[in-house]
């Protein structure tokens, strides 16, 4: 279910530049040539799920000082077994890192990361991670789960200095999908 939902959800985006329709492309193709591409045991590569969590005025971004990485990234991480959807797991995903409740997700991916991982017990592979805007309601009161040394709203224009180019790209499309004001 969840393998016939991201092939559903990559066949029917409509990629905003080349470089996303060349990594949507490699993304389909991952799937048709692995079954157990969404999972973590799946090698060199597999489907991941994250989510960058706007307040609801859509100006700040809850992001997650990550324990292992050591950097400010957005929240989300590998797919499991109870997840049916991918927006449904970095919805999941979301929830469980930062304890906000009342999240709300958008169905299509706002953008396609492939990236390797450097440590951690995927070290080695490629997380293929899709992801997704999805907004915190007025209260945004969070927790700092086991994953993160922190968590921290920032203005969408106003990342930490070393934030990842990925996470940098994530928030410039979420500032032009914003209604001018």
């Amino acid at each position: 279910m969840l393998l016939a939902d991201a092939v559903e959800v990559l066949q029917g985006w409509s990629a905003p530049d080349e470089e996303q329709e060349e990594l949507r492309q490699h993304y389909l193709r991952h799937l048709s040539e692995h079954a157990n591409g969404m999972w973590r045991t799946c090698r060199p590569e597999h489907v991941t799920a994250s989510a960058l969590v706007v307040d609801a005025l859509g100006e700040k971004t809850l992001l997650t000082l990550h324990k292992t990485v050591g950097r400010w990234l957005q929240l989300g991480g590998h797919c499991e077994p109870g997840d049916t959807t991918l927006a449904g797991a970095a919805l999941r995903e979301a929830t469980e890192e930062s304890g906000l409740t009342g999240l709300t997700v958008t169905p299509q991916p706002l953008q396609l990361s492939r990236h390797l991982l450097e440590a951690g017990g995927c070290a080695g592979a490629y997380h293929l991670d899709v992801q997704f805007l999805v907004t915190a309601t007025t209260d945004t009161q969070y927790v700092v789960s086991d994953e993160s040394e922190d968590l921290a709203w920032f203005p969408l224009n106003a990342l930490p200095p070393d934030t990842d180019t990925s996470v940098q790209a994530l928030a410039t499309r979420a500032l032009a999908r914003q209604p001018r004001r």
